[in-house]
């Protein structure tokens, strides 16, 4: 136990360039918190105290803004960064080396039953605010931008953005460092798309208001 909890602090050093001393870490990171509360929790759940797992699971929640149902299976060196608001469902199956950012759901899509919400394999990233919703499996090395929205598999080594999301990188191999400052806006691009069309139709108009300007004038001669 002892060398799994030195784990995920070694884990907020790697992660976090904030992080300074292991007191602080151990004392003020909710995240990790999150994760070592969910750890008891699930140990219940696994062994049928389901009202006991729920709930230090709601107690979890109260104090680190984090939910995570007992029931969810979590693997090595889970980093949540920041945390408040991330929520993460019962039939969640999260790899090792994962990274969910603030505000991330990890949920389902309506009442169907049994296996209802993702699987995020290995050394994922789910940035702030992204949403992943129902049975779906984030594939290994794969990255989910800002604000996204997915609802269907992402193929390994992949970068997901927008809503609803879509693949914007995928070369094989383990991809760069996600810049969450540049990353494709599909609404912004769609806006974009749609003044220059504006502007084509009020030239249009502009010219046939001249056309017919120039008309009047002749017929009134």
């Amino acid at each position: 136990m002892f060398k799994r909890m030195k784990e995920d602090i070694d884990t907020v050093f790697d992660q976090d360039p904030a992080a300074r001393t292991s007191i602080e870490v151990i004392l003020t990171y909710s995240g990790l918190h999150a994760i070592w509360a969910h750890r008891v929790a699930h140990a219940l759940y696994k062994n049928k105290w389901y009202f006991a797992a729920r709930m230090i699971s709601q107690i979890n929640r109260f104090f680190t803004g984090i939910e995570i149902h007992p029931g969810a299976i979590i693997g090595r060196r889970f980093f949540i960064d920041h945390g408040m608001g991330v929520v993460i469902g019962e039939t969640c199956r999260i790899g090792d080396n994962v990274t969910v950012y603030q505000g991330v759901t990890l949920g389902g899509t309506g009442k169907e039953k049994g296996k209802r919400h993702p699987t995020l394999e290995d050394n994922t990233l789910i940035a702030t605010g992204a949403k992943v919703l129902g049975n779906i499996t984030i594939g290994k090395n794969s990255k989910v931008g800002a604000g996204s929205v997915v609802l269907k598999d992402v193929p390994p080594n992949s970068t997901v953005v927008g809503i609803p999301g879509r693949i914007v990188v995928r070369d094989g191999v383990r991809i760069k460092d996600l810049d969450h400052c540049d990353l494709p806006d599909p609404i912004s691009d769609r806006c974009t798309e749609m003044e220059k069309k504006i502007s084509g139709l009020q030239e249009e108009i502009s010219q046939l208001q001249k056309e017919n300007a120039k008309g009047a004038t002749i017929d009134g001669h």
